[in-house]
Formats: structure tokens, C-alpha cells, sequence
């Protein structure tokens, strides 16, 4: 295994704009490669264009019929068919659609096969962790999904084990659907609790079926759970299940939108939180899965505050050069934020919450809590499927 880490970047991924007023603003994807770039990041890490996803990689997950609708819509979007979720306020259909969905995924999958392959050890894609769209419909900015994707080419190559956490802020709906039966994946997502946030599921009671119970986790969080709180529930939770599977392969999702200026979402986390769960999932990737760890992207709508910031640690976890919280951002990234957007960019890596912290749950467990409440909430249901203890 080379143990050099990949970067998936095509500059078309861009191309994937749902329009003017969509809070999915592209500027965020060239903002993140812009600042990769401005640490030089992008001189420790091989940078892959992989071609887009073809008709037999999306039927990997995807039914041929909505392939076809995308298609059609994508040929022209004024006759979307919103049965299949297209041409709605949330995903309106555009000129291209099909394409640069297609060449996301193909990101996500190239990234999959060249961290099975040997060929890398860490893989990284951005632009990709579209986790709401499911085998029929797009949903939550999703047109394809591949996380799905990418784990299903993973399960296609051999694997037998494959773990996906995701902790974007909203629930992991696509991917769980996708894999709800399927006892080889063991999906665990973090996110705000579905009382106050979409797609309103991700409820701690759902956890897997047909031979599978216990193969997906949630953690459902309360609105406004901040760093110690999210750091608690990731602990408390991802770790020791992670230990019990003991996957081949680990595929994170890192959305940003848990953060505490997002504009979607009612969680307040911090940057310096988001960059030490990318720290824990580069840790249990190499603990448990030999270092096989595929990280993509996910929402995060404050496009120019956090975004780019985020993913940016990110990259550099996964290139072996993190970027330290406390470092300055290069003065020419700034001018280019103003250029390109008329907003004033960050100065720092970071939001002055360094080194974050946490207490672990084995300190004790407050009744009264409500973050403590949906932790148990989620051990209860899950841990002894998996036979562990709540």
C-alpha cells in the first residue's frame, strides 16, 4: 500500500449549481480547492480527476427508471419530474444535472477503489457526501448519492465490512436506506434530532432490519448541543462500535452545517469541534481499518466562514500535514473570498475554541441532560443488537 493520500478534484464539479438563490452554493467547492492550494496541501497529496459514475455504477444503487427521469430532466429541466423529487424547491433541475452528479459520484467512487485498490491510503472528495438521495428520488440537494455509491463499488470489489459515520448535521437518510438490510455495512450518523430538523428521520429506534438489526445507528441530537456536547455523543458512541465491526474500510461524511453559523440548522458547534472529529475518524481508520479511510464532503451553507476552512483541516488530516487550528490564512485566499463573493474572509483555522474538549461517557451519566438523554437513547436501542452493552 503506498500510504499516500488522494485528492478527487475535477474542476466541473462546480457545474453542480442549483441556481442564484440555492443555499448549495458551488462557490463553496472552488473556495475549499483555493485554500487547499494556498497551504500547498495540494503538493502532499496525488490530485485525481476520476471519470463520472457510468449507468452500471449508479443501478449499484440507483433504479434505472430514476436515472433515466435525471436524464431527461438534465436534457431539459422545464419537463422535471417532480415524482422523482426533480424540479422541486429543494433540488429545481438544471442543464447538466445528470453529468456533473454523475461526475461527483465517479469522485467518490474512484476514491473508494484506489483506497481497496492499494493505490492510496487516505481518499478525500469535498465535493461529494450527498447522502439524502435515495435509489428513486433526489432529496436534501441530492441528485446521486455517492456515499451509497461508493460503498456499494466497495462491497462489488470484495469487501465484507465496510463502516460509514456521518456527522452532518442532518440525518444520513440515503445511505442508511440504501444499505437498512444489508448486515456487510454498518451505518452510524450524528445530526440534529428530527423533531427540529430534516428529513425527520434518524430517530434512535430505527436500527436496521432483514438480518441487519443493529446495522444502523442514530444519535439524535438536541437543538443547540455545542462542542462538549457533540464531542460527548461522537465518543460515547462511534468508537466502541467501530471496535466491535471492525470494518475493511471506513467512509466518513464530514458536512460542515453543524456549525454554530450555519444558516439551516440549530446546532453550535465550532470549527475547532468539526476538526477534531476528522482527527478521531483518521485515528479509527488506521485502529481499526489498516488506514483504509474514504472522507467526503456533505452540506455546509456559511460558504465562505466555514466551509472552506473545514474541509481544508480535513484534506490536510488525511495528507499527514494537518493544518494547526491557530494558523494565519494566507493573505492572497482573503483578497480572493472579497473578489469572488464581496464578504469579508476568516483570518484564522480556527474559532478561537482550540484544543476542544469533551467528557468522556464513562464519567457518568446525567438523568436530567438532555444531550446524556439522546445518547442512552441510542445505546438502549442499538448497542445490544450488536451485542454490547447500553
Amino acid at each position: 500500500m503506498s500510504g499516500r493520500a488522494q485528492l478527487m478534484w475535477d474542476e466541473a464539479v462546480t457545474g453542480y449549481d442549483f441556481g442564484r438563490d440555492h443555499p448549495m452554493d458551488p462557490v463553496r467547492l472552488a473556495l475549499t480547492r483555493s485554500l487547499v492550494g494556498s497551504f500547498g496541501l495540494d503538493r502532499e497529496v496525488k490530485v485525481v480527476a476520476a471519470k463520472a459514475a457510468g449507468l452500471s455504477t449508479l443501478r449499484l444503487v440507483h433504479r434505472e427508471d430514476y436515472i433515466e427521469a435525471v436524464r431527461a430532466a438534465s436534457a431539459d429541466p422545464a419537463a422535471a419530474d417532480q415524482s422523482y423529487g426533480l424540479g422541486t424547491v429543494d433540488d429545481p433541475a438544471f442543464a447538466g444535472m445528470h453529468e456533473v452528479s454523475a461526475l461527483i459520484a465517479g469522485q467518490s467512487v474512484g476514491a473508494a477503489e484506489a483506497v481497496w485498490r492499494g493505490d492510496a491510503l487516505h481518499a478525500v472528495n469535498f465535493a461529494g457526501g450527498l447522502h439524502h438521495a435515495m435509489p428513486g428520488a433526489a432529496s436534501g440537494f441530492c441528485v446521486y448519492n455517492d456515499a451509497s455509491l461508493a460503498i456499494a463499488r466497495l462491497l462489488e470489489l470484495g469487501a465484507e465490512r465496510v463502516a460509514y459515520v456521518d456527522v452532518d448535521v442532518h440525518h444520513g437518510d440515503g445511505v442508511q436506506a440504501a444499505f437498512w438490510e444489508d448486515p456487510r455495512v454498518l451505518t452510524i450518523s450524528l445530526h440534529e434530532h428530527p423533531r427540529t430538523l430534516f428529513p425527520q428521520t434518524g430517530w434512535p429506534e430505527e436500527t436496521g432490519a432483514g438480518g441487519a438489526e443493529g446495522a444502523a445507528v442514530n444519535v439524535a441530537l438536541p437543538a443547540g448541543t455545542g462542542d462538549a456536547g457533540w464531542l460527548r455523543a461522537f465518543h460515547s458512541v462511534v468508537p466502541e462500535l467501530i471496535a466491535d465491526f471492525r470494518p475493511q474500510v471506513l467512509v466518513t461524511q464530514h458536512g460542515a452545517d453543524t456549525h454554530f453559523e450555519d444558516p439551516l440548522a440549530h446546532l453550535a458547534v465550532s470549527l475547532d469541534a468539526q476538526r477534531a472529529v476528522q482527527v478521531a475518524c483518521h485515528d479509527l481508520a488506521h485502529e481499526y481499518a489498516d488506514g483504509r479511510w474514504v472522507a467526503l464532503g456533505g452540506g455546509g451553507y456559511a460558504v465562505v466562514e466555514v466551509v472552506p476552512r473545514s474541509w481544508t483541516h480535513l484534506v490536510g488530516i488525511a495528507a499527514g500535514r494537518p493544518v494547526e487550528p491557530t494558523t494565519m490564512i494566507p493573505e492572497e485566499w482573503r483578497q480572493q473570498v472579497y473578489a469572488r463573493t464581496r464578504q469579508p474572509a476568516p483570518r484564522r483555522m480556527t474559532d478561537g475554541r482550540w484544543p476542544a474538549s469533551w467528557a468522556a461517557w464513562d464519567e457518568g451519566y446525567d438523568p436530567a441532560d438532555r444531550l446524556d438523554q439522546a445518547i442512552l437513547a441510542t445505546r438502549r436501542a442499538a448497542f445490544p443488537l450488536r451485542g454490547l452493552l447500553p
